[in-house]
């Protein structure tokens, strides 16, 4: 177990995403993880019960006591889950910060899993110390986005929902699962996401853009290759870690950590 104490403030940070649900205990004020990740594999259906489950074998793992600060892929309002696009239908509406807090016994706090991302871009990423408009996008199951504005975060913008190209969303278009399962092409990879972010720039004229999400990787594999853009593009400092450090960091904000 690691123990909170003043020398380190820890809270045990979790991603839940469509395919892998991952945790490890965070330094927050490092950024740094205190233990080696741990991963779960996403239960199918992944009802709010089955998640719950599955939260609850990450915190006897770590055996854990302290807070919790957990992201998940919907929108977040104030503890209740308003879509559900990769995951069951049935967290649509969902108490979900105190259905998943019931199912750990322990102090929880739920975000949306880009903001998550992009909080902790700002906090100890490639968006540290950064002034003006920000946006992050994490690439995996989905599409994800986080705006930041003068170092502030603006909640669940859901740009990867836009209607993009034409008649699809933008997550059908050009997330990292897309890539995967139709074995697309770098080539053809970049050239979709590049006129996705075209189509960000028109909407938002962002001043820097980072792209997340395990995609991320191997940035050097698109990231050279976009073009038109009027706004440098960076991967995510923290990779596909960030979405674990910056639910710790919002629950450490909450519970004045």
């Amino acid at each position: 177990m690691i123990e909170n104490n003043t020398q380190i403030r820890a809270v045990l940070g979790i991603d839940i995403g469509g395919t892998g649900i991952k945790g490890a205990p965070v330094n927050v004020a490092t950024g740094e993880f205190l233990a080696e990740r741990h991963r779960i594999d996403t239960p199918q259906p992944a009802t709010p019960e089955a998640i719950g489950q599955v939260l609850k074998q990450l915190v006897e793992h770590f055996a854990w006591t302290g807070p919790i600060g957990c992201t998940f892929p919907a929108i977040v309002h104030n503890g209740v889950t308003l879509s559900a696009a990769n995951v069951d239908q049935s967290w649509i509406q969902a108490p979900a910060q105190e259905v998943l807090a019931q199912a750990t016994g322990l102090p929880l706090v739920l975000m949306n899993d880009a903001d998550a991302a992009g909080l902790a871009e700002v906090v100890f990423g490639a968006a540290k110390g950064r002034q003006g408009k920000t946006i992050v996008i994490t690439l995996g199951t989905g599409i994800g986005s986080a705006l930041i504005v003068d170092g502030q975060l603006v909640s669940n913008t859901e740009f990867g929902h836009l209607i993009f190209p034409s008649d699809e969303i933008a997550e059908k278009y050009c997330s990292a699962k897309v890539k995967e399962e139709t074995a697309m092409k770098w080539p053809a990879f970049t050239e979709r996401l590049n006129k996705y972010l075209l189509h960000l720039q028109l909407l938002f004229s962002p001043d820097f853009l980072i792209i997340g999400g395990g995609i991320s990787k191997k940035h050097e594999k698109f990231i050279p290759n976009l073009k038109d853009l009027r706004f440098p593009v960076v991967p995510a400092d923290l990779k596909n870690d960030a979405g674990i450090v910056g639910a710790a960091l919002e629950a450490a904000r909450h519970c004045g950590i």
